[in-house]
């Protein structure tokens, strides 16, 4: 007899659906599983056998084989455990096959029969919900995360010995309206407060959170870099329901979060600078998501960047352009999606002092410079000096607070969703032109500031994208020159461009 019983397995980021097939027949006792799985899918044979007994059920002593279908879909993870428990028990007729027709399954099996959760369950249940699935049975554990997904009914199973009453739907399925995080509010975030003399850093912060532009901190060490790119989460505006379920969804899969609510803040990613490229981007030999994706919809920080192995920095061109990596391994492709802020910090020279304090000598100021290629700042839309503050403005008052820039953030990036539906920095060239209005002076300022050779085609594009943020955190309306000589100002390549 050959039964059949739905679960997923994870192709990256991807849900994707496998049909376990159960196959009982005459011979002698074997237990085999089939279809391209790893080393702990193949160990499900000993966790299922041990659960089954463990749990009150038969293990048929016959010839039995499992089928994960499709063949060439490599399966990896425990999660299949308890898919192939139910095919035994549909195929040996200690449960009803019929039962199990709309049902989907996955969880981990211990020896004793209980349920343990896996990595991922929030994507199972959209990849349930989109194979048009009824039900989805998962460890109590992973319930609270799966029942994120609407119009799917989850049960939630903590022993084996269970699923009957489970697939009859007589225990509690917990249908109801997603959770969400309890919101924080800023307690935990620092302040922007306890900046002190740092205007034209905290003003490029807030332009950089209000458009989602990328940011690049460089002044000597010690002067505030860190400290204040470490307050830009306090600032950016929350998410929205779509984004949630998706960075929710990325946590899931790479282990972090895991309570089963919805993600409220934005992620806030700051790798240390010895991370391989594939730590930052993705890759290995079975393609992972990396720093740059598990900062998705939010922030990558890169501090002490010149630091960074120049690899892994050329690495992130692509990502932060396309705002997805594509990773090929063999004849595989895994797609993540890149789409954050970077937010970067780093010392003016190899001493830190910069300027006529600066110790180095030429060869090593020329080897500093080389760290960072044209081609990747290119991609910088802000370039921020942060110098050291004076004792008096050490000793002043603060110049604002997390709670009021937050409030202009947020309504310059309501403008932007009312315009375009997404953030300026990620405008594409087909809505430029209607979402980028310059005024007549401003568009000549623009034009001679290229012809000047000072501006790539790109950078053209990211000073324009700035100073519609700049104009959209003044109220909105038409870009003027004054929005405009800002973004400019704020362009690595100023200084050349204001020697022409």
């Amino acid at each position: 007899m050959v039964t059949e019983v739905m679960t997923f397995t994870l192709d990256g980021l991807e849900p994707h659906a496998v049909r376990v097939e159960a196959d009982l027949r005459r011979g002698l006792p074997s237990f085999t599983i089939v279809g391209l799985a790893d080393r702990a899918v193949a160990e499900a044979r000993e966790r299922v056998r041990a659960a089954l007994v463990n749990c009150g059920f038969e293990f048929p002593m016959r010839r039995l084989t499992v089928n994960l279908a499709p063949a060439h879909l490599r399966k990896a993870g425990p999660g299949f455990d308890l898919a192939i428990a139910c095919a035994i028990l549909a195929a040996s007729g200690q449960i009803k096959a019929d039962a199990l027709a709309t049902t989907a399954l996955f969880g981990e099996l211990s020896l004793s029969g209980e349920l343990r959760p896996c990595r991922g369950a929030l994507a199972v249940a959209e990849g349930a919900k989109q194979a048009g699935l009824k039900a989805l049975v998962v460890p109590v554990a992973s319930a609270a995360e799966a029942r994120l997904v609407d119009s799917i009914r989850v049960g939630a199973l903590a022993v084996l010995s269970d699923l009957a009453a489970v697939l009859a739907g007589e225990s509690d399925s917990g249908d109801g309206q997603p959770q969400q995080r309890p919101s924080l509010g800023r307690v935990n975030v620092p302040d922007l407060a306890d900046v002190r003399g740092h205007r034209a850093a905290i003003d490029a912060v807030t332009v950089a959170a209000a458009g989602g532009h990328n940011l690049l901190l460089s002044g000597p060490p010690g002067t505030g870099k860190t400290m204040i790119a470490r307050r830009l989460p306090g600032i950016l505006p929350p998410l929205s329901r779509s984004e949630a379920l998706e960075v929710t969804r990325i946590q899931s899969i790479a282990g972090l979060g895991g309570d089963g609510t919805l993600a409220e803040q934005r992620p806030f990613r700051a790798p240390h600078h010895t991370i391989s490229a594939a730590g930052l981007v993705g890759g290995g030999a079975v393609p992972t998501p990396g720093e740059a994706t598990l900062a998705h919809r939010g922030v990558l920080f890169l501090d002490e960047f010149s630091e960074f192995d120049r690899r892994a920095l050329e690495a992130l061109r692509q990502p932060l352009e396309d705002g997805e990596v594509t990773i090929v391994r063999g004849q595989k492709v895994a797609r993540f999606p890149t789409r954050f802020a970077l937010i970067a910090a780093t010392n003016p020279c190899l001493c830190g002092r910069g300027g006529k304090a600066c110790r180095c000598s030429e060869p090593e100021l020329a080897r500093h410079r080389q760290r960072l290629s044209g081609p990747l700042l290119d991609r910088v839309d802000l370039v921020v000096g942060v110098e050291r503050p004076s004792s008096a403005a050490l000793g002043a008052d603060s110049l604002t607070t997390t709670e009021e820039v937050a409030r202009r953030v947020a309504a310059a990036r309501e403008l932007q969703l009312a315009r375009c539906g997404c953030a300026n920095a990620q405008l594409v060239a087909r809505d430029m032109i209607s979402a980028v209005e310059c005024g007549a002076a401003a568009a000549r300022a623009l034009a001679r500031a290229y012809d000047s050779g000072g501006l790539s085609a790109r950078g053209r594009d990211r000073a324009l994208r700035v100073a519609r943020t700049i104009t959209d955190l003044g109220g909105g309306g038409e870009i003027g020159v004054e929005e405009l000589a800002r973004a400019l100002g704020y362009r690595h390549e100023s200084e050349r461009i204001g020697s022409r």
